[in-house]
């Protein structure tokens, strides 16, 4: 069976010193400092990623486009709308969607969600806080996720953040 990994990455520190609709609030300054870090992470700690699916939210998108300029060859991204405000079991039903074309793909998006999803992938608590990444790796499909044990590999917030 095929080994794959998931990675999920939450949005850096949002700013919430506006009036802006939750899913339009930008980023702060920290987090337009942390969102680098964790993409020199994944260059040097993932060969390659080929897929981003990132939560629409104005905060996940800038942090996804800070990390991104970080790899040597940013993967495909994907705007899913699923993403935003989702639990971990719609997140679960986003990575059961996920093409068997795809051996690694990160998740760009927000608590409880993501914390939730590594936890019940995993049965081990990651906490998740600002630009925090969890590293998990399974095997078979995509669509059987959640259905098979995964390792967390890595979580945290990158050095430097």
């Amino acid at each position: 069976m095929a080994e794959r990994t998931l990675i999920l990455l939450r949005h850096a520190k949002s700013d919430w010193s506006g009036h802006e609709a939750d899913i339009a609030r930008p980023l702060a300054k920290r987090g337009r400092r942390q969102a680098p870090d964790a993409g020199r992470w994944l260059a040097t700690n993932i060969d390659s990623i080929d897929l981003a699916v990132v939560s629409p939210a104005s905060r996940a998108r800038s942090t996804w486009d800070l990390v991104s300029v970080e790899l040597d060859l940013p993967p495909r991204t994907r705007f899913d709308g699923r993403m935003y405000a989702a639990s971990s079991h719609e997140l679960l039903e986003v990575v059961r969607d996920l093409s068997d074309d795809f051996e690694t793909v990160v998740l760009v998006g927000h608590n409880p969600g993501l914390e939730d999803l590594a936890s019940l992938l995993t049965g081990e608590p990651a906490p998740m806080p600002t630009s925090a990444l969890a590293v998990i790796t399974m095997s078979g499909t995509w669509s059987t996720a959640g259905r098979h044990s995964a390792v967390l590999r890595a979580s945290g917030r990158p050095p430097g953040t």
